[in-house]
């Protein structure tokens, strides 16, 4: 009798599997597969058409999506403005995304075309967490299947968006900030790696241009000052490739040429060096990183009746 009822459960549970694709929790990589099937194509020409007037595109998604999910979770709540009229705080003006974060227009641009295509279907949160997928495709890097089905926030919060890890922290520090979202050492030293492109401000590294402060190269730091006419001049964080996603942050950072406190401190500290050396290998990194990428993706998701479907992504409906 128990045979019986398990034949037919047992075909449903294969059923689903095949329709949904690898599932964590309620995210599954499939989820849009009948709902909005055009979701990654769209994604992908949004990037590919912001690279041709913007390398930093891809880098500025990413980063977009890092803030994101450690602020509350991976639910668009740092794509919420400010509105006076309700009241209603955002995250964008908090110091370490104010002046900073930069791809909104991307994340908008696709938003209206697929609202368009599948209206009220495919959330703010899942369009930022697949373009910054494809921004470090695009620019050479690893692939992997983006898990979709987050829903976005109505709310935002301005006062964990003031907290999220600055360039000034040690290698401990930031490692306590990635466990209590629960994150580990692999995972801090991997995701670091994304500033193997991108750009910073010149004030974020402003302490590492003195001559006293010997974890820096005497070479790269006169090549900085140089570069640094003025705190808000931007200069690349990585010096060697600076639009291709690839291994050359942690060459750099063996050779005293990190850009960011928090950056050299990795390969200085006890915690973290063995890693900064393991991931000069592609193949380790690359395999790290879409690891770490799909736990950073998981954090915090709203999902099934949890949150909405916002009609545009810088609005609650």
């Amino acid at each position: 009798m128990m045979a019986g009822l398990g034949s037919p459960l047992l075909t449903l549970l294969t059923v689903t599997a095949l329709l949904l694709g690898p599932v964590h929790g309620q995210l599954s990589t499939s989820f849009y597969s009948y709902s909005c099937p055009s979701v990654y194509s769209t994604v992908r020409s949004a990037v590919s058409n912001a690279l041709q007037s913007d390398p930093r595109a891809g880098a500025k998604l990413l980063r977009m999506f890092f803030h994101d999910c450690f602020v509350q979770g991976c639910d668009a709540s740092v794509l919420l403005d400010d509105n006076t009229a309700t009241g209603f705080t955002g995250e964008k003006t908090a110091p370490p995304n104010a002046n900073s974060l930069g791809g909104f227009n991307v994340i908008n641009s696709v938003k209206a075309s697929l609202e368009i295509a599948c209206p009220r279907t495919v959330s703010c949160a899942d369009i930022l967490a697949i373009a910054a997928r494809d921004g470090v495709v695009l620019a050479g890097g690893p692939t992997w299947e983006v898990e979709v089905g987050r829903r976005d926030s109505t709310t935002a919060s301005l006062s964990e968006a003031n907290d999220l890890p600055g360039p000034f922290l040690t290698a401990a520090q930031q490692i306590r900030a990635f466990q209590r979202k629960g994150l580990n050492t692999n995972d801090l030293v991997a995701l670091s790696g994304a500033h193997t492109y991108g750009k910073a401000r010149c004030n974020l590294f402003q302490n590492r241009l003195s001559s006293s402060d010997p974890s820096m190269d005497a070479t790269f730091r006169s090549t900085l000052q140089s570069s640094c006419g003025t705190p808000s001049a931007m200069v690349d964080l990585d010096q060697g490739t600076p639009v291709t996603f690839d291994t050359q942050y942690y060459t750099n950072l063996q050779m005293n040429r990190g850009l960011l406190t928090s950056d050299q401190t990795l390969a200085s500290s006890s915690q973290t060096s063995r890693l900064v050396n393991t991931f000069t290998s592609q193949s380790a990194f690359f395999n790290q990183f879409t690891k770490s990428m799909l736990k950073l993706g998981r954090l915090g998701v709203l999902t099934g009746n949890q949150g909405q479907i916002r009609n545009i992504c810088g609005k609650v409906n």
